[in-house]
C-alpha cells in the first residue's frame, strides 16, 4: 500500500487511518476506506480535508463502510500545478463520481457534505438519484446565495483581486490559517490546528486552496455558473431521500439565511441548529454532531 508523501506522524493519534490512494486522470486521489455495511460517503470543502470527518469515521465506521475522499489538491492528494489539473467544480464532480463507481457502483450511498463539498456532492448527486440513500448536510450550499447576499469580504479578495490573493494564501497561508482561527467558534488544540494545516505547508501546496475560492460561480460568466443553477434546479429529485441539517449557526459564511433556503427546498428535513458552533461544526460539537447522525441513521435505516 502507498504511503501519504505527508508526514503525519504529530497527529496520527488523532487521524489514525490506513491511507488509500486511486488514479484519478493520473494523479493521486486520497481517501479513507473504514469499517464495513452500508456505505457513508463524506464529501469535504475548502480548505479542509478527510482530517475534519476524523470523528464521524472514528463513531461510524463500527456499522458503516465510511469513504472520505481528499480532493485532488486537497489533503493527501496529489497537489499538481494548474497545468497538469483545471482545479474546476467539474473536475471536482467528476472526481467524486470515479471514486463512487470504483468503490460503490451500485449501492445507495449516505451522503454526507459540507462547505464547497455541498455543492460537489449535490451537483453527482442530482444526475444519480437513484444511487443516493441520504443526505446529510451540514454549512454548505448548492444553490446560488440567497436573494440580496453577496459572499463575504475576505472571500472577494481572495476570489477577485489575483495579486494579491497570490501572495496572500500561497506565500502566507492566509486562507487555511484564517479559517482555524475563524471557522470553528471555539478555539482550537495546537494539535488539530496542526492536523487541518499540514497539506498545505508550502506555496505549491496552496494552490487548491486559492483555486477553490476563485472558482466560486456568482455570474454567468464563470465556469461553474450552469453547473450550479442546473443543480439548483435540480434538488427536487432528491425531495423523497431522508435529510439531516446539522448546522452550525455562528458560521461568517453560510449563515441563517442558507440554513432558510436550505429548509424551503426541503421542508421535510429534520433540522438541528447548534448555537455555540460555527462553520467547522464538527470541531465545535463533534459528539453532538456525531450522536445526531447516528441517531439519524439508524431511524432512516429501515426507510432506504
Amino acid at each position: 500500500m502507498l504511503k501519504p508523501s505527508l508526514d503525519i506522524s504529530p497527529f496520527r493519534h488523532l487521524y489514525p487511518f490506513s491511507s488509500h490512494f486511486m488514479d484519478v486522470g493520473g494523479h493521486r486521489l486520497h481517501y479513507l476506506d473504514e469499517g464495513a455495511g452500508e456505505p457513508v460517503l463524506m464529501v469535504h470543502g475548502n480548505p479542509t480535508w478527510s482530517f475534519y470527518y476524523r470523528v464521524l469515521v472514528k463513531g461510524l465506521s463500527a456499522a458503516f463502510r465510511t469513504i472520505v475522499p481528499d480532493h485532488i489538491g486537497c489533503g493527501l492528494s496529489d497537489k499538481p500545478g494548474p497545468g497538469r489539473y483545471d482545479y474546476r467544480l467539474k473536475n471536482r464532480i467528476d472526481d467524486l463520481g470515479e471514486l463512487i463507481d470504483r468503490l460503490e457502483p451500485e449501492r445507495k450511498l449516505t451522503l454526507i457534505v459540507h462547505d464547497w463539498g455541498g455543492m460537489i456532492g449535490m451537483a453527482w448527486a442530482v444526475n444519480h438519484p437513484n444511487r443516493i440513500g441520504r443526505i446529510v448536510v451540514t454549512n454548505t450550499a448548492a444553490f446560488p446565495p440567497p436573494a440580496g447576499k453577496a459572499i463575504p469580504l475576505r472571500l472577494s479578495v481572495v476570489r477577485n483581486l489575483a495579486p494579491l490573493a497570490a501572495v496572500l494564501v500561497l506565500g502566507f497561508n492566509a486562507f487555511a490559517r484564517g479559517a482555524v482561527c475563524m471557522a470553528p467558534k471555539k478555539k482550537l488544540s495546537a494539535d488539530v490546528r496542526a492536523g487541518l494545516l499540514a497539506p498545505y505547508n508550502s506555496w505549491k501546496n496552496r494552490i487548491a486552496t486559492l483555486r477553490f475560492v476563485q472558482d466560486i460561480p456568482l455570474s454567468e460568466n464563470d465556469p461553474g455558473f450552469t453547473i450550479l443553477t442546473a443543480t439548483a434546479d435540480r434538488l427536487s429529485l432528491l425531495a423523497d431521500k431522508p435529510m439531516l441539517i446539522c448546522w452550525g449557526m455562528h458560521d461568517f459564511v453560510f449563515d441563517a439565511d442558507y440554513l432558510e433556503e436550505w429548509r424551503r427546498r426541503f421542508p421535510e428535513a429534520q433540522v438541528h441548529r447548534f448555537e455555540q458552533a460555527g462553520h467547522y461544526l464538527l470541531e465545535d460539537e463533534p459528539a453532538c454532531v456525531l450522536e445526531t447522525i447516528r441517531d439519524f441513521l439508524q431511524k432512516t435505516k429501515s426507510m432506504k
